[in-house]
């Protein structure tokens, strides 16, 4: 198989790009390097079958020779990132998806979308079923990462009922573990920071509401198993073993050790309250369901950090928005 990740070089493609390598596929990893580096896939530059493509999605795209598998993963992902980068978190969202699916239908590839759990907004529906519309902001600050997704998922279905573009949708739900920049501004990256540098760890609110954390390992398998399959989604990939932030917090702290005072800032505008995924429809039509918890996917990317932050000293005043 040949694969083409965009946003080959984020976080999570990163790891796309690694298990689709050690899975005997050929990768294709493409990226703006707007948010994500090339550190995240150094490791593989090196390996016959990986090629790395410095490439805006939104200006003119080319592959050479066949595709059978588009992931479609460029998007800024934190909200830090998405609201230093509004205008061009929009057009990935719209003109970059736009060019995906045409590369994909032009090549007769599978497509899958990296949307996100951020589509049901701050919901009225708790857990989280793919039926739900959601309940979003369009004019709020959030809205260039929600909105820019929920288009992509329009336009994508699109594509499936008007061109026969063979797409599947992925909703994912607040990943986390090693690779994660410390400084990005989401909560498990800015708590373990925080946590490890001897700072107040910030929690926004009253730190009441919900998150489900899935370690990145789980997701990765998730959207594979996607990949896989013939299902048109969408699906949510996610652990529906939801935390407040506060005990996140807590397990943070406990398991790094640390004597960090917990405080608390306002809330963000739009946070959503609750976030939890009902996975049935992914463990029926994919046979996949997450399976680290939660502790043992913290500790590991404790770790990583711990290495990660040493000679660092405390400087950016970055705190963690609990929707990320």
């Amino acid at each position: 198989m040949r694969a083409l990740v965009t946003g080959g070089a984020g976080f999570l493609g990163s790891y796309l790009c690694e298990r689709l390598l050690d899975e005997g596929a050929d990768v294709v990893c493409m990226d703006s390097f707007l948010t994500g580096g090339p550190r995240n896939v150094e490791h593989l530059i090196d390996r016959p079958s990986f090629r790395i493509i410095e490439c805006d999605l939104t200006g003119y795209v080319h592959v050479p020779d066949r595709l059978d598998l588009v992931l479609h993963f460029a998007s800024a992902a934190s909200p830090a990132d998405y609201l230093r980068y509004p205008i061009e978190t929009l057009r990935v969202g719209s003109v970059g998806t736009l060019h995906a699916l045409g590369l994909a239908r032009e090549k007769g590839a599978r497509f899958v979308l990296a949307s996100t759990s951020e589509v049901y907004g701050d919901p009225l529906e708790h857990p989280q079923r793919e039926t739900y519309w959601g309940n979003v902001n369009p004019v709020g600050p959030r809205s260039v990462y929600d909105e820019a997704k929920r288009f992509a998922e329009s336009l994508t279905t699109a594509y499936r009922h008007s061109r026969g573009t063979d797409t599947g949708i992925v909703r994912i739900f607040n990943t986390y573990g090693p690779r994660m920049r410390p400084f990005d501004g989401r909560a498990i990256p800015t708590f373990i920071r925080q946590a490890l540098m001897g700072e107040p760890i910030t929690i926004t609110g009253d730190g009441s509401q919900t998150r489900s954390i899935c370690y990145v390992d789980d997701t990765v398998s998730g959207i594979l198993a996607m990949a896989a399959s013939d299902f048109d989604g969408p699906v949510n990939i996610g652990n529906p073993d939801e935390l407040t932030m506060l005990e996140l917090a807590t397990m943070v702290r406990e398991l790094s050790g640390s004597s960090s005072p917990i405080e608390f800032i306002d809330r963000p505008a739009d946070d959503p309250r609750v976030r939890r995924p009902d996975t049935s429809l992914a463990a029926g039509r994919l046979g996949w369901k997450a399976e680290v918890p939660a502790e043992e996917g913290l500790r590991r990317t404790i770790e990583w950090f711990r290495a990660e932050l040493t000679g660092l000293t405390p400087a950016a005043p970055v705190t963690a928005e609990a929707g990320a």
